[in-house]
């Protein structure tokens, strides 16, 4: 039986470099995230082993005797450590009940605007805080919540009212800790969203219009459902964010008034590892941080999948 020539080319190997050469430009563009990601986030990974060794710079990592397990046990017969996890977890867990629905909202807001002009304006002005650095949002912050002379209370006093400690009671701090998140971030996470919304079919609302569906139905039945996926992906990999929080917002709104809400894990280990020098013990904070964050990342990823049967892998 004869074999054609087509036949031939579908059952010839393939050279394992054509699509190199082909597209080579691609390959070189995607080159450069991969060496920064190799550089800075895989091979400082080597420096873990600092936590099981007495470290010692002068001497080196390789050349620190090793100590096993001992920084560990130092650790958790810290009292400090506990109210630091304690608000770590705290303040994330808060931040995910509180912050995490509202770029949702926005972009379904954003996306059910038929004004353009006005949908581009609300759009920047949403985006804007996310490009402020969280020491400029620190000042501003002093400026217009401090007790004694921030503009908020200074108006509250000339309206005969009570001052609000905004910045020196716990319980205060932490609405305003969670207040100046949502600001800094919750437009910039909207982003996500409406790129998710663009790939929702239009067919469907079409088809929802002829049924006489209201705004909010198609809300709820197709817009919802459509960006189902991104919501679950983006939820898996906050609640795996749980055990690490950044440095930059506690540090700046915090103060010795509120340290028994405001101490977290970042700040504990500046203070404690860094500025003490022990970088043993900051090292072993970080270890424990990302094996705790791991864990519950591949928690929520599973329940996901038993629940939803969507996960990230």
């Amino acid at each position: 039986m004869a074999i054609s020539t087509k036949q031939v080319r579908r059952t010839a190997p393939r050279l394992p470099f054509r699509s190199l050469l082909r597209d080579w430009q691609l390959y070189i563009l995607i080159l450069v995230p991969l060496v920064f990601f190799v550089t800075f986030k895989y091979v400082p990974m080597f420096g873990a082993v600092i936590a099981f060794k007495d470290y010692n710079m002068f001497k080196g990592i390789w050349e620190s005797p090793w100590i096993g397990f001992e920084t560990f046990r130092e650790i958790f017969q810290m009292q400090g450590f506990y109210l630091a996890l304690r608000n770590t977890f705290m303040l994330n867990l808060l931040d995910l009940l509180v912050s995490f629905p509202l770029p949702i909202i926005l972009a379904i807001m954003l996306n059910e605007l038929r004004i353009q002009w006005f949908k581009k304006g609300a759009q920047m002005v949403l985006y804007l805080p996310h490009f402020i650095s969280w020491v400029i949002i620190g000042g501003i912050a002093i400026q217009l919540l401090a007790t004694n002379t921030g503009i908020v209370n200074n108006v509250l006093k000339s309206l005969k009212l009570q001052a609000i400690p905004f910045l020196t009671e716990p319980v205060f701090w932490v609405f305003t800790y969670l207040g100046i998140g949502i600001w800094q971030s919750a437009g910039w996470g909207t982003i996500i969203y409406l790129a998710a919304l663009t790939g929702i079919n239009r067919d469907l609302y079409e088809a929802a219009d002829v049924d006489g569906a209201s705004r909010l139905r198609k809300i709820w039945h197709i817009t919802l459902p459509g960006i189902k996926p991104t919501i679950i992906i983006l939820l898996i990999i906050n609640i795996g964010h749980m055990a690490s929080i950044g440095f930059d917002r506690p540090f700046v709104l915090s103060n010795p008034l509120v340290t028994d809400v405001s101490e977290v894990i970042s700040t504990y280990v500046y203070k404690t590892g860094i500025q003490s020098a022990r970088y043993t013990i900051a090292t072993a904070i970080g270890l424990f941080q990302a094996v705790i964050g791991l864990i519950f990342l591949l928690s929520a990823d599973l329940i996901s999948r038993k629940v939803n049967d969507q996960g990230i892998w």
